[in-house]
């Protein structure tokens, strides 16, 4: 073991010394995230059966996002890793909430569209892709 691993061990609060062991996560902890995420997933199939409109996308992403989340920061030790890995990780979900954010609204905008078509050539809405 090198010093500047003991020394990045001493700073995150090991002081056995012990640095090549993985951050150990207290069950209770797991067991309250795990509780969470099957939570949302009964959330997620629970908001099919109602019909939010043009919300639909926008409640199923944001639980998707938030499950991923729970994910990137718990199972995936994101928490206790240096501050710069979990801006990296925020800049990320801004940028792919940019990047789709700027798709949907160029679908939006062709719905008119994809309704007429729909119509003229009798196509059922739901094999279309359209609303």
């Amino acid at each position: 073991m090198t010093a500047a691993s003991i020394a990045y061990a001493t700073d995150h609060g090991d002081t056995s010394g012990r640095a090549d062991m993985a951050h150990v996560m207290p069950v209770p902890v797991l067991l309250g995230v795990f509780v969470t995420l099957i939570s949302l997933t009964v959330l997620t199939v629970a908001v099919t059966w109602h019909d939010f409109g043009s919300w639909n996308l926008l409640i199923a992403l944001a639980i998707a996002t938030i499950k991923a989340s729970l994910v990137a920061l718990y199972f995936m030790h994101l928490r206790y890793d240096h501050p710069f890995n979990g801006l990296v990780f925020v800049v990320a979900l801004v940028f792919l909430a940019l990047f789709m954010s700027l798709t949907l609204l160029d679908t939006e905008q062709y719905q008119a569209d994809i309704a007429s078509y729909q119509q003229q050539n009798d196509v059922p809405p739901s094999a279309g892709g359209g609303k």
